[in-house]
């Protein structure tokens, strides 16, 4: 087994602090401490506290998004395209509580807002699967026709508010509840 490198340590130590404590209460010496680096072994790796929140958002998406495409196909009709997205997500959060924890840090604060606004409106001039899927599934007239913040919301507010549940052993989910849960959301969103 080799031994991880330091920037792994630190990027694994900033996500546990950053997903029990916030961005606010993990300063830069915790992380370093944490991770069992001196603290200006960090900015080696990391120009700041910023660019260490920002990066580590990209490399979570990145893994997200790895699960989420895999087995996708664009050719599937637009349930069961959704289906796959929303089953995948789901899984992935109840099985990484730590990524999830810390991609809602991320999105619901400065660092996040502006980037998931961009996203969604599609103004990053990146491919983003939902907001294809989605953006098909109105002009195809399967989707019912409302903006996309609104559908986003009604598709995934849900498996978020699951998904914390879950992990906060207010209920318990399996394979045969999170086709369920997955198939009342895209009943929110279908024509």
């Amino acid at each position: 087994m080799t031994k991880p490198d330091k920037r792994d340590e630190i990027v694994r130590a900033a996500l546990e602090l950053i997903a029990e404590y916030g961005f606010h209460g993990a300063p830069m010496a915790m992380i370093a401490d944490r991770a069992g680096v001196g603290a200006g072994t960090i900015y080696r790796y990391f120009e700041n506290k910023d660019v260490l929140i920002t990066e580590l958002y990209r490399e979570v998406e990145e893994k997200l998004y790895a699960v989420l495409l895999e087995g996708y196909a664009t050719e599937k009709p637009f349930r069961e395209r959704f289906l796959h997205l929303g089953t995948a997500l789901l899984r992935y959060f109840i099985q990484n509580p730590l990524h999830f924890r810390y991609l809602e840090q991320f999105h619901n604060s400065p660092y996040g807002v502006a980037f998931r606004r961009d996203k969604i409106l599609g103004k990053k001039g990146e491919c983003d699967v939902f907001r294809e899927l989605f953006e098909d599934g109105i002009s195809q007239q399967v989707m019912k026709d409302l903006p996309l913040p609104v559908l986003f919301a009604l598709a995934f507010g849900p498996l978020l508010t699951v998904a914390r549940d879950h992990i906060l052993s207010f209920i318990s989910l399996d394979d045969a509840l999170i086709a369920r849960i997955v198939d009342a959301c895209w009943d929110g969103i279908r024509r």
